[in-house]
């Protein structure tokens, strides 16, 4: 079974019911996914030059809440930013928005995400640079995370952060405990009254909406130790192009209801959860983007318009260091033929399958 059977079978009820107030991107993801794979997004024809044998293939839809597609593109992600790896320790540090605020940024996904991306990495810039925290400049990598195992709203960010400083005069700052970045603490204040000060400021109607003891409890930011960075960016790829659920973890439906399983965050253990079909695609759509926005973004010298800044950082680590450009290289994966299982060679396109 696959996300598409759910959506066949109880998107049109869906639609009918909510169409009129949903997001378009929401509609949009909807209609990809019943697309993909089919002779609504065409294909291309195959022949083997070992045996002769021809074969057709449809495309994807290319939609970032596709289950079926993405892999290739997390793939290529990851391997771009393994390269661009640095020879320090790093840190994983993680944004909680707290459950109070959750309606208003799932009402307002476009400005809340942006605020919740630009205040969460300025706060941490402004405590590492403090002098008795690193006393520089961090580089960032983020990625904007809104689900739970249960498709439950919960929107956070991790930042990839390398264990060094870019300092004003050059040179490099590290940590004094290698195991330690900066005080979380002072870092989740930080954070808070970022975030308390750009709503009142910028948007006022969402921020009397906010109720006031928000701005009175500690707000959950959570930082550990990475080692090298290399399996933080694997499990950080995993949410780069993939969408709140895959179709493996579906297990059956009805006329009433959907059943998935899941993993218990603190156990480990696999649970089977049974929700209403209308619920189901209800936690489903919420966490589909809005159009255009950046799932990704980079801060400090390792942000795009950074490059000079993140030599200098590769410089002062070590001369052979060399900075790599950020390129994806996306590898077409290889059509099997049915009958030889030799590679098989396209030579033809079509928008839309032939009938």
């Amino acid at each position: 079974m696959t996300l598409a059977d759910v959506l066949r079978r109880h998107g049109p009820h869906y639609l009918r019911k909510y169409g009129s107030r949903m997001p378009a991107s929401h509609r949009a993801a909807i209609d990809a996914i019943l697309r993909c794979h089919t002779p609504a997004c065409g294909g291309s024809l195959y022949s083997c030059d070992d045996c002769g044998n021809q074969h057709f293939a449809y495309h994807r839809c290319g939609n970032r809440a596709c289950p079926q597609c993405g892999h290739a593109h997390a793939q290529a992600w990851l391997e771009a930013q393994t390269e661009r790896l640095l020879p320090v320790g790093y840190f994983l540090v993680t944004f909680t928005i707290p459950e109070p605020l959750r309606a208003l940024f799932r009402a307002n996904q476009r400005v809340c995400y942006d605020l919740l991306f630009s205040e969460s990495a300025t706060a941490l810039g402004d405590v590492a640079r403090q002098p008795r925290s690193l006393g520089g400049d961090l580089g960032l990598l983020g990625v904007l995370h809104t689900w739970t195992r249960q498709l439950v709203y919960h929107p956070h960010i991790h930042y990839l952060v390398p264990g060094i400083a870019l300092c004003e005069d050059g040179t490099l700052g590290f940590p004094k405990d290698p195991e330690y970045l900066v005080p979380v603490p002072r870092l989740s204040a930080r954070f808070r009254t970022r975030l308390r000060a750009r709503l009142l400021a910028e948007h006022p109607a969402l921020y009397e909406q906010v109720p006031k003891e928000v701005w009175r409890q500690a707000w959950v930011v959570h930082c550990q130790h990475a080692g090298r960075g290399k399996e933080a960016l694997s499990y950080l790829s995993r949410y780069i192009y993939k969408t709140a659920i895959s179709s493996t973890r579906l297990i059956s439906q009805d006329d009433q209801s959907v059943t998935f399983s899941y993993r218990e965050s603190g156990t480990g253990e696999e649970r089977i959860a049974t929700l209403p079909a209308e619920e189901f695609l209800r936690r489903f759509l919420q966490h589909v983007l809005p159009r255009g926005f950046r799932r990704v973004r980079s801060y400090g010298w390792l942000s795009p318009a950074a490059k000079k800044r993140f030599e200098q950082v590769c410089i002062q680590l070590n001369a052979s260091c060399t900075p790599k450009p950020m390129r994806l290289k996306i590898v077409i994966a290889r059509v099997e033929c049915p009958h030889c299982k030799k590679a098989m060679r396209r030579i033809a396109e079509f928008n839309r399958a032939p009938t």
